[in-house]
């Protein structure tokens, strides 16, 4: 197995993106750093990236994986009968309450006591540009933030962080690269959850006239998410090929949507984020 060496340094810093369910990708990367008592400086998720890197800081090895496919399977927490019951096409009282607090209680206190940043992205309604949110203390809050991280545009309610309307971190920075390099972490690992030179189509997503009439901001954030994001794929791709930073993401064809319930495709995906993870070297 051909292995990368990576060198641990104080500008470390580890970009996690999102993706639905394709995150078990992510998981499965987490956990094996979890495994090698790998931690970084500053971690940075999105969606699905924020709800596996929480995980990852609280030092919870397999609580994602456990969440994501197993209770997945068990609870069947996404689907259009939640949007036409409860207007969300994820159970959030489930994966924001129940699990949290009864299935597998997430461990706040061993969250408290790390060293290392954790920022988790939102997207402002009222602004639609990115809020960056570094919460390690308040129990209630951090669930907010990760929550309205993880509100899909169109089939999620809007969220509220402090009062603010806010929806997916992934409509206004889905790879929040350029983040961390602002705050001095020019160091980084990337995980994706797309394959290698992946776009999304050019033309820009339309926003029916009945949604979020009350925030134009977004409404043009949501229609020029796509450009936004192939300029961040491609400045990702030029740093790799310039040997700036390493990127992991999934080296066989994705066969898991973004809403994917079929279990053992999750596995294969997870176990090959383990994999892809095993790979590098770390030197401490």
């Amino acid at each position: 197995m051909k292995t990368t060496k990576y060198t641990l340094t104080a500008s470390s810093g580890l970009i996690l993106e999102g993706g639905g369910m394709r995150g078990v990708f992510t998981s499965g990367v987490l956990d094996n750093l979890m495994d090698r008592g790998i931690r970084f400086p500053y971690t940075i998720g999105v969606s699905a990236g924020a709800c596996n890197g929480i995980s990852y800081m609280s030092e919870q090895r397999g609580r994602a994986k456990y969440c994501n496919i197993d209770l997945l399977e068990k609870y069947r927490y996404i689907g259009l009968k939640h949007l036409l019951l409860k207007g969300n096409i994820m159970d959030f009282d489930l994966l924001f309450r129940k699990i949290p607090e009864e299935l597998y209680p997430y461990d706040y206190e061993r969250y408290a006591t790390q060293e290392g940043i954790f920022e988790m992205v939102t997207t402002s309604c009222k602004s639609g540009k990115p809020c960056y949110f570094n919460e390690k203390h308040d129990a209630r809050r951090i669930i907010e933030i990760v929550r309205a991280s993880s509100s899909l545009p169109f089939v999620s309610p809007i969220a509220y962080v402090d009062g603010e309307p806010m929806v997916d971190g992934g409509v206004s920075d889905s790879i929040p690269l350029l983040r961390a390099r602002e705050l001095g972490y020019n160091n980084n690992i990337v995980v994706l959850t797309r394959n290698k030179g992946y776009r999304k189509p050019e033309k820009e997503t339309k926003v029916p006239p009945l949604f979020y009439r009350k925030y134009p901001a977004l409404r043009e954030a949501i229609r020029s998410r796509n450009a936004i994001y192939n300029k961040q794929i491609s400045l990702v791709e030029e740093l790799e090929e310039q040997g700036k930073l390493i990127v992991l993401r999934p080296e066989r064809p994705i066969v898991v949507d973004r809403m994917e319930r079929n279990t053992q495709k999750l596995i294969d995906l997870y176990d090959e984020g383990y994999e892809c993870a095993s790979k590098i070297e770390f030197i401490i």
